[in-house]
């Protein structure tokens, strides 16, 4: 585990200055992937990074290296009325995707750059941003073709509600995931450490 990188904290009114650094790391991070899927594509996720950047309540935790970026987390809590959940699948209770503003935190996107992986500082990007949220929860997606982020995020706390294909052009399907915050339960947050890895779409 690496225990010197320093984790940073960011709001909505610094994405503009940080938008350069988050598409670099990105378009690094999934230089492969981008190759053969259009939806990894880096203008993609450019205008979703612009979509995020602009919700009220966005936040992004940096960790550096000295003064090397070696990942990034980052999401916004969901409106009311969201439409975060029109793609799901699986029939659940409406009070279950209910939206009052405060309710539920969306974490977007989280990637480690390759020489930081299998460091824990997936983990410790992931906690630092969530931890000290005052939503009662958070949500990701993991794209099912890849069951093995679908792991970790469960080895981490975080239970499936069900599929969800985002209504965007070329979407995969999800797996739409939950995680009770421990600023509304009170309890401590597990901390064992994990391998990295990105969890959802923009």
């Amino acid at each position: 585990m690496t225990t010197g990188i320093e984790m940073r904290h960011y709001t909505g009114d610094q994405a503009l200055v940080l938008r350069p650094l988050l598409l670099d790391v990105f378009t690094e991070v999934y230089a492969a992937a981008a190759r053969t899927d259009p939806f990894a594509s880096p203008d993609r996720f450019a205008e979703g990074l612009d979509h995020w950047t602009a919700r009220p309540g966005w936040s992004c935790v940096i960790g550096y290296d000295n003064d090397q970026p070696v990942g990034y987390a980052y999401g916004a809590p969901l409106p009311p009325r969201s439409r975060w959940w029109g793609g799901l699948l699986t029939q659940v209770p409406a009070d279950v995707t209910t939206e009052t503003g405060t309710r539920t935190y969306a974490l977007s996107e989280l990637m480690v750059r390759e020489p930081w992986r299998k460091t824990g500082t997936a983990r410790r990007l992931h906690d630092t941003l969530l931890t000290h949220r005052p939503e009662q929860r958070a949500t990701l997606l993991v794209d099912q073709d890849h069951p093995k982020v679908h792991a970790l995020y469960r080895s981490w706390g975080w239970t499936t509600l069900g599929d969800l294909r985002p209504r965007l052009p070329g979407a995969p399907l999800f797996h739409a995931m939950l995680l009770g915050l421990p600023q509304a339960s009170g309890l401590p947050r597990h901390t064992r450490e994990a391998p990295a890895s990105r969890t959802s779409p923009s």
